[in-house]
């Protein structure tokens, strides 16, 4: 491989100054091969030719790092098959399983994330990047480089796109989570006793195994596109995944020495949870303890020495190079009883040894968040910790009611506008869930179930759902299906059943806040996870003759039919599975009904449209069986961070022109 980054000097490289093509030779990117991930698939090959700055780190004699060249990136790039890989498979398998042990406590990190390299290609040859359906799976790649970019002036609209690259594989990996655990279950029900599979490990083996990781053909420095300051994860694996923090246990994800074009390793993110007992988090200012020196119980006994992340630290100082912040705490509800924020990017700005707490030496290094960014994420957890309990506290002014549900909802919905005078969901009555006409219930009536504990796997209310829970243990949803049944008063199973969730109510507190870009909108003051129920959207049912009188005069009508199917979303695998088939079943008859919210309406009701939105709507019945009248329920598309907003797909916007003025 011949690149055009010829360096007579050996120090490390210069960000500032721009790399130069000659001739008609156009930038491409190429990976160069590294350990660990020798013969293993590449990441997703969702590519797009865009003409964007990508900073890249070479081999320069200025210790700046600012280096910009116009180059095409991608997802995935410079795609070249290899058949002797399907040969190979077996191989593969075992090197990834060394990589990634099946269940228990993560093991060994992962040492590497992939870089890119530039080198020269013939322009308008074939290989250059172009657009590119997914990659078939298990596809052998090139070698890798280890080069560094950033990726920087990013438009809107490829803002847009690659968050969409981002939510795509975050859902698959929710979704392959979900099921594994599932998996076990039925396996365990069935009498086949066998090692439980962490969810998050077995998601990301299958992903890593179709290709499905993203960032690994390039080591990016600073901000990964796709991914917002605030995101919120619920394991180190998806991390991996997403190419955020390439570790899977140690705090400090760096290019290594060995395979540095200089022979100088360089921090690119950095893991504040609290591990070591020296480290002093601030916020905006860190004083993180180096790695090193502890024993299997987290406790130091012995010096740090200057080597691997700590060295790799201390260079991105001297080079002054930012590292992305990812910060992991405690916190209740989740499966692994801790959650990721993503905080930004900070700069090390000093370095130095000193004697730690159990007396031994620990290097430290002082972080500082660069100016201009948007608030952490860890910062707005904690706000909506305090305004769950005490909002007046936290804001004084703006709240205009404090529970607008009056106490029918499980949690207080409050309402809150600190921009203008209107006072709009006072003047409605609060409606908790849909009113269905009494005839509704005189339709397609059936037995429950006659479980007593609970339903297991072969009971009616799971066979009506296609033979399969729709739900897992802690009410997530496992599937988008075109309907789903839940347990009803006809079913013998008690309140506790796993197929009983929507019917709950609210499980999560809700604010209606007022905004200058979208009306009135919805928040969550708690992390919602990804297939967790939402609420239900309420209104008054109408029949297609009521529902024209009733537009007549001009009242708001919403009709479910015509929500975006983003059900089906939820739970697709296609990408993992050859033979998926999207769910057909419970199938359900054109809905030909409205509701009517113009005076009577929820939560669900404020919740603001977006074509790529966090929420969808899934049909679900439990108190009826007729399926011409399902009831309307909204899911999490995705992980919902405190205090960020709710979007729902209503469909084709001309036809909601009603609807969206509610929030508008």
């Amino acid at each position: 491989m011949n690149s055009l980054l010829q360096h007579e000097s050996p120090r490390f490289p210069d960000l500032n100054d721009t790399v130069v093509f000659s001739g008609d030779l156009v930038a491409r990117v190429e990976p160069k091969l590294e350990p660990l991930d020798e013969d293993l698939d590449c990441p997703p090959g969702l590519t797009r030719q865009l003409d964007k700055q990508v900073s890249h780190v070479s081999s320069n004699s200025n210790p700046r790092f600012d280096l910009n060249a116009n180059v095409a990136v991608a997802s995935g790039v410079g795609v070249e098959r290899d058949g002797s890989v399907l040969s190979e498979f077996n191989r593969i398998s075992e090197i990834f399983n060394s990589a990634f042990p099946s269940g228990g406590e993560d093991e060994e990190a992962l040492e590497e994330s992939n870089a890119l390299a530039i080198v020269a290609v013939p322009e308008g040859s074939s290989i250059q990047m172009e657009e590119q359906a997914i990659v078939p799976k298990r596809i052998k790649y090139p070698p890798r480089s280890n080069e560094l970019v950033r990726v920087t002036n990013l438009t809107e609209e490829d803002e847009v796109y690659y968050r969409e690259i981002v939510r795509r594989a975050r859902m698959i990996f929710d979704a392959l989570s979900v099921s594994a655990v599932l998996d076990d279950d039925r396996n365990l029900a069935a009498g086949e006793f066998s090692r439980r599979v962490r969810g998050d490990t077995k998601a990301a083996s299958l992903m890593r195994d179709c290709g499905l990781w993203l960032n690994r053909d390039k080591r990016i420095v600073g901000a990964i596109p796709g991914i917002e300051i605030g995101d919120v994860f619920f394991f180190r694996m998806e991390l991996c995944v997403l190419g955020l923090h390439g570790q899977v246990q140690a705090g400090i994800d760096y290019l290594p020495s060995n395979r540095s074009s200089n022979g100088e390793p360089v921090a690119t993110s950095v893991i504040v949870s609290g591990g070591y007992e020296d480290d002093e988090d601030s916020g905006y200012v860190i004083h993180y303890t180096g790695h090193g020196g502890q024993d299997k119980n987290g406790k130091q006994c012995g010096h740090q020495k200057l080597e691997g992340g700590n060295l790799a630290l201390e260079r991105s100082m001297h080079y002054e190079v930012e590292v992305r912040v990812i910060r992991g705490f405690r916190y209740g509800g989740t499966n692994s009883g801790k959650i990721y924020v993503y905080d930004g990017l900070y700069k090390v700005v000093e370095t130095w040894f000193d004697v730690g707490k159990s007396g031994f030496g620990v290097y430290k290094f002082k972080l500082v968040r660069i100016e201009n960014q948007p608030e952490m994420g860890s910062a707005i957890l904690k706000m909506a910790q305090t305004l769950k309990t005490r909002p007046l506290d936290v804001r004084p002014r703006g709240y205009l009611c404090l529970d607008i549900s009056a106490k029918k909802e499980n949690m207080p919905v409050l309402l809150f506008n600190d921009i203008d005078n209107d006072q709009d969901p006072l003047h409605h009555h609060y409606l908790v869930s849909t009113v269905i006409p009494k005839y509704v219930f005189q339709v397609g009536t059936s037995n429950g179930c006659e479980c007593i504990s609970g339903c297991t796997f072969d009971c009616l209310c799971v066979l009506k759902n296609g033979g399969e829970f729709p739900y897992d243990n802690k009410g997530t949803l496992i599937k988008g299906k075109p309907l789903v049944f839940e347990c009803g008063p006809q079913c013998r199973c008690p309140p506790t059943c796993r197929n009983r969730v929507t019917q709950k109510g609210v499980r999560s507190r809700f604010e209606v806040f007022r905004s200058r870009e979208t009306g009135w909108g919805v928040r969550s003051l708690d992390l919602i996870q990804a297939g967790a129920f939402i609420c239900e959207y309420a209104g008054v049912v109408l029949t297609r003759d009521q529902a024209q009188v009733v537009s007549m005069v001009g009242d708001t009508l919403v009709y479910p039919s015509r929500f975006a199917e983003r059900w089906a979303e939820w739970g697709e695998l296609s990408q993992i599975y050859s033979d998926y088939v999207r769910p057909s079943y419970p199938a359900i008859p054109p809905l030909d009904f409205a509701m009517d919210v113009s005076s009577m309406r929820n939560v669900a009701c404020y919740i603001s449209h977006s074509n790529s939105p966090n929420v969808f709507a899934q049909f679900v019945l439990f108190d009826h069986n007729n399926v011409m009248f399902p009831r309307t329920m909204l899911f999490a598309m995705e992980n919902i961070p405190p205090l960020r907003e709710l979007s729902l797909d209503y469909g084709v916007a001309e036809e909601w022109t009603a609807k969206l003025a509610i929030c508008n």
